[in-house]
């Protein structure tokens, strides 16, 4: 793909899009890449980064992450952060699956004792963990227990019995949003998530059970850290977010935020996608709480799953989960928006940080992280292909130049489209299990969109967050079994 000629080569993997770019631009856009990924980014990255570069508000630069690709409004990869008081809120900066994220979970059981049980336990996980468009959990709730839900996330999940202590001191913001509001919720995004939870969704969300071989862990002392202590072990990652509840919470403020930008609030954009309002207006504050009601379904999700697939490895090995070392490792969101504190121009400030499709990745010593992690730095959990191998990193104090995030996984190089037109579904399930990786689905044809050729190398995308400096390499996760949505 041809790179705009005002493109200027800043640093090895560091490009950037001067002010002059476009009329309008306040910052300049900067991308991170290397050379190759840079020359396999769509035209629409640098469309949508120079776009965002217009906002009100703005702070240093508009970004976009090695994994980079054609979103809604930012581009998938985008990361802003804006000054609360001056700046605004844009819902095309944070999402429609508001806290998709990842969750690594490990265990102390080695390939060789999962392998003769593998197909066993991926068609029980399969079974209990409902996958596909629509799918309904096993958790039955009122609507207003499930307000209950999305304003107190994970802590609901404590209380209720499907969550361990520890999970919550292992989840971003200790599973929960404060300031989340139900009131700020529509009935119709409410009727659309209450009996979700529990649930992968489709497209791109999975549940996989990976592998961290020896020759594949690039730093011991932080793998030990993290948890990852024998050859061969046995880990679970799994992907999903708040499904059809904050596709409709996005969904309703997009529409609330259009009808008052420009009539009320005098902001021109390029791009409808990037609808917005003043972060500290009534209808930015509105949004800002229903989108953490949003961010907390998604931990609520994301920990019943945990609940479920703990249930499947005791009934498989017929041992206590804690018997199995199924501890967490590390939930880390993407798609939000947040009030963090960082240097911005030598001076200690809060910014309201967009991350869309791009992960948190504090540094060491960093504060709202674990204690346990304080020495290593945040893990950062970065998906790849289901034929290709996810990735464990750590984030590093350099991250400080992106306010701390980094690529969020491998990023499309096709559309779902074409990826249906190029692979069919039950071949590539044939093929990937003759490579030892078993594989159910709902529906062939999404298996054919999430074709590992349908992605960037998951490889060259985390080389290229490590050459940056957004974070570091700990240990490669290769598949041998999934559950795909």
């Amino acid at each position: 793909m041809p790179v705009p000629n005002a493109l200027r080569n800043i640093a090895p993997t560091v490009w950037e899009l001067p002010v002059g770019y476009k009329p309008g631009m306040l910052v300049p856009a900067r991308i991170f890449a290397t050379e190759k990924l840079l020359h396999a980014m769509d035209a629409g990255v640098f469309e949508q980064v120079s776009n965002v570069a217009c906002l009100p508000g703005i702070i240093n630069h508009a970004y976009c992450m090695p994994d980079g690709h054609w979103g809604y409004g930012f581009p998938i990869g985008g990361l802003a952060a804006m000054d609360p008081e001056a700046g605004v809120i844009s819902p095309g900066g944070i999402g429609f699956d508001i806290n998709c994220g990842m969750r690594l979970v490990l265990t102390n059981l080695t390939c060789d004792e999962v392998q003769p049980r593998l197909h066993h336990l991926v068609d029980q996980l399969f079974y209990r963990v409902p996958a596909g468009v629509g799918g309904h959990g096993f958790v039955r709730l009122s609507h207003d227990e499930f307000c209950r839900v999305v304003e107190q996330g994970s802590r609901w999940c404590l209380k209720n019995g499907y969550a361990w202590p520890e999970d919550l001191e292992m989840t971003e913001e200790g599973g929960c949003f404060p300031g989340a509001d139900a009131s700020k919720v529509s009935a119709k995004a409410v009727d659309r998530g209450y009996n979700q939870i529990g649930t992968l969704g489709s497209g791109n969300h999975y549940l996989e059970i990976q592998v961290a071989r020896r020759e594949n862990v690039f730093d011991e002392e932080t793998a030990r850290a993290f948890g990852i202590t024998a050859p061969d072990q046995v880990v679970i990652m799994f992907h999903c977010g708040s499904r059809g509840f904050g596709h409709q919470v996005a969904t309703d403020y997009l529409q609330t935020f259009l009808g008052v930008m420009e009539k009320k609030y005098g902001i021109q954009v390029n791009d409808r996608e990037l609808a917005c309002a003043p972060f500290r207006s009534r209808e930015g504050q509105d949004y800002f709480a229903a989108m953490k009601c949003a961010v907390n379904m998604a931990f609520a999700n994301r920990q019943v799953i945990l609940h479920r697939i703990r249930e499947v490895f005791a009934d498989v090995f017929h041992r206590d989960p804690r018997d199995l070392g199924m501890n967490m490792v590390y939930d880390v969101a993407h798609n939000t928006a947040k009030l963090e504190r960082h240097l911005v121009q030598g001076k200690m400030r809060e910014v309201l940080v967009h991350r869309k499709g791009a992960t948190r990745a504090f540094g060491p010593g960093m504060e709202g992280i674990p204690d346990c992690y304080r020495e290593t730095g945040q893990p950062v959990i970065i998906g790849g292909s289901m034929e290709t191998g996810s990735y464990l990193l750590a984030g590093m104090a350099s991250g400080d130049q992106a306010f701390y995030t980094t690529a969020h996984g491998s990023g499309r190089t096709m559309s779902r489209h074409q990826a249906k037109k190029l692979f069919k579904g039950q071949k590539l399930q044939r093929d990937m299990e003759a490579r030892g990786i078993y594989v159910q689905t709902v529906s062939y044809g999404g298996l054919a969109e999430e074709a590992g050729a349908a992605y960037k190398d998951i490889d060259d995308v985390v080389e290229a967050t490590e050459l940056a400096g957004l974070s570091r390499r700990i240990v490669k996760l290769t598949p041998v079994g999934n559950v795909k949505g």
